[in-house]
C-alpha cells in the first residue's frame, strides 16, 4: 500500500521506515502539513499518515477521497483535528494510536513542574553568565502539596502516581473513576472542588466539547491564589487570554505548557529567525513564571517506536482486511 506521510520530520522517517521494512508498504514522506491545498500530494496513495497539526477537515478529506485515499492513519492518540462525520460520509476509515508511552508524557509533566518550581531554566542561564545570585529562584516543597489531576486515563494515572511518590496528596476528576487510582487512595472530587483545593492542577484530559476552555476565567477565580497549572494534554483545554489575566493578577503563580491552542502555526518548526505573529503566545513568553515546551512530552525513543509500530499495524490491517486495528468512529466524539 502506498502511504503519504504528511508533516514528516527526520525522526518520523527513521522510526516509520524501521516499522514498515518487514511489511513492504511504500511510504512517501512530505514535509508539508496536510490541508485542502496540499492534499494533492497524496495522488496515487491509498492512505495518508498525519499528525496533530494536520488539517483533516471536510475540505481536505473531500480532496483525499477524490484521489482515492481510503485511510487516514493518525500517528497520535488525539483525533480532534479530523472531521469524523465527513470521513464517514466519504467512506474514509480513520485510525489512531491509542497509547504509545504514557510514561513519556507523565514524566515530562513532572519535569515541567520541577523545572518551573525550582526555576531550573532561569538558574541555568544565570550560571552560564556567571550570575550565582539566588534572588528570584525561590521554590516550594512538593511534599505535602495537593495536586489535582484532571483526567485519569493511562497518562493521568501514571502522573498521579509520580506526584504521590513526591509525597503529594492527589485528588482527581474524571467522568470515570480509575480503579487503580482509587486503590492508591486517590479521591475523586468534582471539578469545582478540585480547582478550589489544588496547589497544582495537572491536565491530562482529551479535547471534547465538554473540556474545551475548561480552564477559563470562572475556573481560575475558584483556584487558590498562586496555583500552578500544568497542561500536557490539548492546548484548547485552556482559554489562553483568561490565563494571561490570571498571571497578571497573581491568581496563577506558575504556568507550564507543552501544548497551545494555536500551536499549529508554531510548534515543530524552527522559527528562530522570524518574528512571531501570535501576540497572545508572545505575551506568554514575557512572564518569568511561565515555562513552555513545544509539544515534546511524547518525544522519547520508546514512544516514537511504539507510535511507528502501531501506525504501521493499523495500515497493514487495513490493507489486508479493510479495517484498521484501532479505528476511530463518529461515536468516539461523545466519549
Amino acid at each position: 500500500m502506498k502511504v503519504v506521510v504528511f508533516s514528516a520530520k527526520p525522526y518520523d522517517r527513521a522510526f516509520l521506515h524501521e516499522a514498515a521494512r518487514p511489511l513492504g508498504h511504500d511510504l512517501v514522506f512530505v514535509e508539508a502539513t496536510l490541508t485542502a491545498d496540499s492534499a494533492v500530494l497524496a495522488d496515487g496513495a491509498q492512505a495518508v499518515c498525519v499528525f496533530v497539526n494536520d488539517h483533516c477537515d471536510a475540505a481536505a478529506l473531500e480532496r483525499l477521497a477524490g484521489l482515492g485515499v481510503k485511510l487516514v492513519a493518525l500517528r497520535c492518540a488525539g483525533f480532534n483535528n479530523v472531521d469524523l462525520q465527513a470521513a464517514r460520509r466519504l467512506g474514509i476509515a480513520v485510525a489512531r494510536v491509542p497509547a504509545y508511552s504514557p510514561h513519556a508524557v507523565a514524566e515530562h509533566t513532572l519535569a515541567l513542574v520541577l523545572a518551573l518550581n525550582r526555576k531550573i531554566h532561569r538558574a541555568y542561564n544565570r550560571v552560564r553568565e556567571g550570575n550565582f545570585a539566588l534572588d528570584g529562584l525561590l521554590g516550594f516543597d512538593l511534599h505535602g502539596k495537593t495536586v489535582g489531576v484532571v483526567g485519569t486515563g493511562q497518562i493521568g494515572a501514571i502522573a498521579a502516581g509520580l506526584f504521590q511518590g513526591f509525597g503529594c496528596t492527589v485528588i482527581a476528576h474524571d467522568m470515570y473513576e480509575n480503579p487503580d487510582c482509587v486503590a492508591r487512595g486517590i479521591a475523586y472530587v468534582s471539578r469545582e472542588e478540585l480547582f478550589a483545593r489544588a496547589d497544582i492542577v495537572s491536565l491530562h484530559c482529551p479535547l471534547t466539547p465538554q473540556t474545551r476552555h475548561m480552564i477559563d476565567a470562572d475556573a481560575i477565580a475558584r483556584m487558590k491564589r498562586g496555583v500552578m497549572i500544568v497542561n500536557t494534554s490539548r492546548g484548547a483545554v485552556i482559554d489562553t487570554p483568561a490565563v494571561l489575566e490570571g498571571l497578571k493578577s497573581g491568581r496563577i503563580g506558575n504556568l507550564a505548557l507543552d501544548v497551545y491552542e494555536e500551536e499549529g502555526d508554531l510548534f515543530f518548526e524552527d522559527l528562530s529567525n522570524t518574528i512571531l505573529g501570535d501576540d497572545v503566545f508572545a505575551r506568554l513568553l514575557t512572564f518569568p513564571n511561565v515555562l513552555i515546551t513545544g509539544h515534546q512530552a511524547f518525544f522519547t525513543k520508546e514512544a516514537l517506536g511504539n507510535i511507528a509500530d502501531t501506525t504501521l499495524a493499523n495500515i497493514d490491517a487495513f490493507a489486508k482486511s479493510g479495517a484498521p486495528l484501532h479505528a476511530v468512529s463518529v461515536e468516539k466524539i461523545a466519549e
